[in-house]
């Protein structure tokens, strides 16, 4: 934690990281330094030159904290959300075994973030229904080059472009027995990766304007709130992300970052122009699923009061 803190607080705050090859390098460079995911995307995340570099840091930290075993040096995309969206009921995504062992995959993903330059994908598909009808989930990982896989880029949406995302259309995709994950794959990763995922990727965007508080020499009182909403969500990344607990706790934490950011706004419009537009621009990026946090967090009061 000291090490981490030391960085965030002393780091040269000249932005570094302009592109998705710069940003790749840096989380692969300080791996050693910083064993943890979360740390890893608060350090890159602090020399990001704008959001959407912030929140590809915390997105593939998310993903390593998820999935320990995925190599550092090559980039993962979750691959859940179809046509129907994200709902386990909605996964038409089809894993069929194939005589002589092994399988096959079937399906088309949409809005898979990072997959045109992911080196892997963790594909969300279903093996079959229950006896009660329920899809049964189960998530692989596909080299992005294998064959039978082809990736499409979306349009990029009006804020954050800088974030990648695809179609991904899986034709008869081979998988090996090992390239299956153990594990269910609602419970175990996508239900939750939504949480993990919050937690990395808004403790990547804190850094990211702790690190522009820092170049623009703003208030230290500035500094010390967002170092300390740093510490809250790190410690809060370190516990069982399923606990209702942690999800009251969290929708605390996401209160006071939403309210420190509505205060130092003015900061933001004195700044360099360009800091100001892309921050603006890409700002809206924090209320997304919004909603869902909302019914995450009533839950867990839910939960808590039975």
């Amino acid at each position: 934690m000291i090490a981490l803190l030391h960085h965030v607080l002393t780091a040269p705050t000249a932005p570094a990281i302009d592109s998705i090859d710069t940003l790749r390098a840096r989380m692969r460079d300080v791996a050693a330094a910083f064993p943890l995911p979360f740390d890893r995307a608060v350090v890159t995340a602090l020399a990001c030159d704008r959001v959407g570099f912030a929140f590809a840091a915390g997105y593939q930290a998310a993903l390593q904290a998820l999935l320990p075993s995925l190599p550092i040096d090559r980039a993962a995309s979750l691959c859940a959300t179809e046509e129907g969206g994200a709902h386990p009921r909605a996964i038409a995504t089809r894993l069929e075994a194939i005589a002589g062992g092994g399988f096959v995959l079937h399906g088309k993903k949409r809005w898979s973030t990072f997959a045109p330059a992911a080196d892997d994908l963790l594909v969300v598909a279903s093996i079959g229904k229950d006896d009660g009808g329920k899809n049964r989930l189960r998530v692989v990982r596909v080299d992005s080059k294998a064959d039978g896989v082809r990736i499409d880029p979306m349009p990029p949406p009006p804020f954050a472009p800088e974030i990648p995302h695809a179609e991904v259309t899986l034709e008869a995709v081979r998988v090996r027995d090992t390239d299956v994950l153990e594990g269910d794959g609602y419970d175990r990763y996508l239900k939750p990766f939504r949480t993990v995922e919050d937690l990395h990727v808004f403790g990547a965007l804190v850094a990211h304007v702790c690190g522009v508080a820092r170049a623009l020499s703003w208030p230290r009182d500035v500094v010390e709130e967002l170092t300390a909403s740093i510490v809250t969500l790190r410690a809060m990344a370190l516990a069982d992300p399923t606990a209702p607990e942690l999800h009251v706790a969290l929708g605390g934490a996401f209160a006071q970052v939403r309210a420190l950011l509505d205060r130092i706004a003015p900061l933001f419009a004195a700044a360099p122009a360009d800091t100001h537009a892309r921050w603006e621009r890409d700002r809206p990026l924090l209320a997304i699923a919004g909603t869902a946090r909302g019914k995450r967090l009533q839950a867990a009061w839910s939960a808590l009061d039975k």
